[in-house]
């Protein structure tokens, strides 16, 4: 062995050489083997989160709370349709502008738990904004389409984007349609744009020629980052979540969701009207 303060010799350095680099190929391929446990367990986490008892909330974990796109072609220029408001036009609203009250709808449209809130109070929501109760400000997330892979919230975001441009009633009546036909969300059917221009079959008079470009073309796609991001901004860390006039409200007991008349009923009540 060479003495410390000796220059090893050519063969020395060779075999020193090569002990470094299968190190280093060791200690990067320990590296790439963990992050792929983190993935996964990360990956199971969540879609267990949304499937124990049907009423767990999914749980963003959006990381710096921006969304991506992983499109090879996705348009640039940001194109906000009719009918929105707020910054970037990322809030929907549904329902009479002068209403006295205000009901905050958090949801991401690959999400399970969402669809059970809609199944069980979307005829309740509807009642309460047909009588001038409420408003309904919808903000919609895509943060699914990270953690369980894929891109159907954002597409689906942007498709929503064009039905909006269309109208508030065509908007509310394809939200419905989507959260009535959601796929589970670990298929990412929401992805094709066919499939949800088929849907939009299901909407009397909402498949324009613009609204079909519009979705084909994925011409919101940008404004559907924005919306995104705007949630990822807000503080809230699941869907659905229901705010009355900023105050949130129980959307289950135990292993149900409320009733149309109990979710009325908390409505009213945050809202100091019984």
């Amino acid at each position: 062995m060479a003495h410390p303060n000796q220059k090893p010799s050519r063969k020395q350095a060779q075999q020193i050489s090569a002990r470094e680099r299968i190190q280093e190929a060791q200690r990067l391929e320990k590296q790439a083997n963990a992050r792929r446990r983190r993935i996964v367990i990360g990956v199971s986490l969540v879609v267990g989160l949304a499937l124990v008892g049907g009423t767990a909330l999914a749980i963003s974990t959006a990381g710096d709370g921006k969304s991506t796109s992983t499109e090879a072609v996705e348009p640039t220029a940001m194109v906000v349709p009719a009918n929105t408001s707020g910054a970037d036009g990322t809030v929907i609203t549904y329902g009479k502008a002068d209403a006295a009250h205000t009901l905050q709808v958090f949801e991401d449209f690959r999400c399970p738990v969402c669809k059970n809130f809609e199944a069980a109070n979307g005829d309740a929501v509807r009642k309460l904004v047909d009588d001038g109760t409420v408003k309904v400000e919808y903000h919609l997330a895509a943060f699914l389409d990270k953690n369980l892979g894929g891109k159907g919230s954002r597409t689906a975001l942007a498709a929503i984007g064009a039905a909006v441009n269309e109208g508030v009633d065509k908007f509310k009546a394809y939200h419905d349609v989507l959260y009535a036909n959601q796929p589970d969300e670990r298929e990412d059917g929401f992805g094709d744009v066919n499939h949800l221009l088929e849907l939009a079959d299901k909407v009397p008079g909402l498949k324009t020629d613009a609204f079909v470009k519009a979705v084909t073309d994925r011409t919101y796609a940008p404004w559907a980052k924005k919306v995104a991001d705007a949630f990822n901004d807000s503080g809230v860390t699941g869907t659905p979540t229901v705010k009355v006039d900023g105050k949130p409200l129980t959307l289950f007991s135990g292993n149900k969701a409320l009733t149309g008349e109990q979710f009325t009923a908390q409505v009213k009540q945050a809202a100091g009207l019984q």
